[in-house]
């Protein structure tokens, strides 16, 4: 048979292509900008004909069906990742969750979950039979590998990215063809606290550097303030539309990397139509399996790397918390862990940790003398690099217990130091800050609020 004859043989509806399901059933769906919607608004119509059915997946950019009540019994959702859609459910008993660093995730869902059916979204065929898993290849091929059922949405909306992100119309098991755009992570207005972290991200940048950026304000506050730069690379488990560019400028071109020379290399797209546009039939990008491309020991095959990550909150030994808000899980680990290891093992590399002073709108520091009781330590104290607020540099490594204090006491906003310089004065019997620091520290301050007011009266002149 052609491979025409067999797709042609595979293709059937959505109705159809769900009564592969069964009862028990554990099935992986692909998520993000690759999360198979018609299939999985179709299942959800038909919830009442399953029982115990789990879902497996991870940051959905849409609603998710699952978190509700009236599926109790038919079908739960387990995810990897809380997202605004499943994070309430996650944490009233609603929906299941599971943590892993990002790279173990292909083998946890095959070794330890094992689902028996994947769900994944496709390009179209090419002339030799090849779909591609455009967007998201992540642990969403290696799904395909094994499960003894794979229902594929065929989307012409989906691009058709290069690496290891294509699979042959034999592989699967039937084809549901849908076009519909593809959900999209649109980026907010940046603000300024977000352009000065950026600011002083950029300035431990250097030309020649690899990069991994994740996705929001500050990563693409970051991008903005990179274009004097030269010849860096990119190898990232995500990024969004903020790189598109620095690629077309030729910011980032790959010409230094150790690896995958010439070529950028993602898990993952994050971005609009902007950023599938630039990846769509673009040989210079590779897509691969988070277990590749967030493998620290890949990572670190990549000279000068330089990992960027945010996080909620860090005390003053520094203890990284990224995904849980005391007991409630707010997000997931992803590859934060597995960036910040593999730039500390790349020769020259940098793991910079990167927040806002604050939360909740300035009532509530980040850097804080303990973590709220119940939070999960993410990165520990032991691996943290380099944390930048608004209001400057930290740099941990090598650093003593006072010294990382007074460091991260530094960088945190003017109003909670005070309660700072107490704590270190409870815990260490002196005062971190030398008279002649103390006035240096103050006229810094001063000068920096004085300039963000200078520029902000200068935005307003030019906006007149």
């Amino acid at each position: 048979m052609t491979w025409q004859e067999i797709y042609q043989s595979k293709l059937t509806t959505a109705e159809e292509a769900i009564k592969l399901i069964h009862d028990d059933d554990k099935v992986v769906s692909g998520f993000a900008c690759g999360e198979p919607l018609h299939i999985v608004r179709t299942l959800a119509e038909h919830y009442k004909e399953y029982n115990n059915v789990e879902i497996i997946s991870m940051l959905t950019l849409v609603e998710s069906p699952w978190s509700t009540d009236e599926f109790k019994g038919h079908i739960k959702l387990n995810t990897l990742f809380a997202s605004k859609s499943t994070r309430a459910a996650v944490n009233s008993g609603n929906s299941e969750f599971t943590t892993s660093h990002f790279y173990e995730i292909p083998e946890i869902i095959k070794n330890y979950i094992c689902p028996r059916v994947s769900i994944v979204m496709v390009s179209p065929p090419d002339e030799h039979g090849y779909v591609s898993f455009g967007t998201t290849v992540d642990y969403t091929k290696g799904t395909t590998d094994y499960c003894d059922i794979v229902i594929a949405q065929v989307n012409k909306h989906m691009p058709r990215t290069f690496g290891n992100s294509i699979k042959h119309v034999r592989d699967f098991t039937c084809f549901v063809e849908y076009d519909e755009p593809l959900p999209e992570v649109i980026g907010g207005e940046i603000s300024d606290v977000e352009m000065e972290i950026g600011r002083y991200c950029a300035s431990l940048i250097n030309d020649g550097d690899c990069l991994q950026l994740g996705i929001g304000g500050i990563p693409n506050a970051v991008c903005l303030q990179l274009t004097d730069k030269k010849d860096l690379g990119l190898h990232s488990e995500l990024v969004g539309d903020g790189v598109v560019p620095l690629l077309e400028s030729g910011v980032i071109n790959n010409k230094r990397k150790v690896v995958n020379n010439g070529r950028t290399v993602l898990g993952a797209a994050f971005g609009s139509k902007i950023l599938c546009d630039y990846i769509n039939n673009n040989p210079s990008v590779e897509m691969h399996p988070i277990d590749y491309v967030n493998n620290p020991i890949e990572i670190a095959k990549n000279d000068n790397m330089v990992s960027i990550n945010s996080c909620l909150q860090v005390d003053l030994l520094g203890q990284v918390v990224s995904d849980t808000i005391g007991l409630s899980q707010f997000s997931a680990v992803g590859g934060q862990v597995d960036f910040v290891r593999g730039a500390t093992m790349s020769k020259g590399g940098r793991s910079i940790i990167a927040m806002p002073s604050t939360a909740r709108k300035g009532t509530v520091s980040r850097i804080v003398p303990i973590i709220t009781e119940g939070s999960a330590v993410t990165t520990p104290r032991n691996d943290v690099n380099y944390v930048v607020t608004e209001y400057g540099i930290a740099q941990l490594k090598g650093k003593t217990l006072k010294e990382r204090t007074k460091e991260l006491i530094r960088i945190s906003h003017p109003k909670f130091r005070p309660a700072l310089v107490l704590e270190y004065k409870k815990r260490f019997g002196s005062d971190p800050f030398t008279e002649e620091e103390f006035k240096s520290f103050k006229n810094s301050i001063k000068e920096k609020i004085a300039a963000t007011i200078e520029d902000k009266i200068d935005k307003l002149k030019n906006m007149a």
